[in-house]
């Protein structure tokens, strides 16, 4: 099956540690990186798909995978 999270936050270490860690778990970027301003700090977003065994269901919990 194949799984897809979008991780958002502010454009900081942080966000870049929470992405490493996916690619790290054997998560692949999906598309390039979102940024928008939120009138204070800048916000940036990165989707990342895994393809694992078994078949989806509503329980699954992403960031266990």
């Amino acid at each position: 099956m194949k799984l897809y999270s979008f991780l958002t936050g502010p454009d900081d270490e942080a966000f870049c540690k929470r992405v490493t860690e996916r690619l790290n778990n054997g998560w692949q970027l999906y598309g390039a990186p979102s940024l928008t301003f939120d009138g204070k700090s800048v916000i940036a977003g990165q989707a990342v798909i895994k393809e694992v065994e078994g078949e989806y269901h509503q329980e699954i919990d992403l960031k266990s995978l």
